[in-house]
């Protein structure tokens, strides 16, 4: 049986933007940090509503720099591990 609980993903994109727009991007966290760059983080239902969140970061001009997949932590913790991380921008 294919597993139904969403998948939890950290989209780091170029540029700061507002808690705002935390909505548009369907409720996801919005993460201003001191690079200069926002990670938007949260639940994200299946591959479909991936490609819709993405989607809106080029609609929105902003680079994306990564897209990680993390595994939840222990209940009791909110902790998360990154699986492996897609890379889209060199940091060299």
């Amino acid at each position: 049986m294919p597993n139904t609980e969403p998948t939890i993903y950290e989209i780091r994109i170029d540029g700061h933007l507002g808690r705002e727009w935390s909505t548009w991007f369907e409720g996801l966290t919005v993460t201003l940090a001191e690079d200069g760059t926002t990670l938007l983080s949260g639940p994200v239902a299946d591959q479909c509503a991936l490609h819709g969140l993405l989607k809106k970061v080029r609609d929105l001009g902003a680079p994306l720099i990564s897209i990680n997949q993390v595994e939840p932590g222990p209940r009791d913790s909110t902790a998360t591990r990154p699986t492996d991380p897609i890379q889209t921008r060199s940091d060299a």
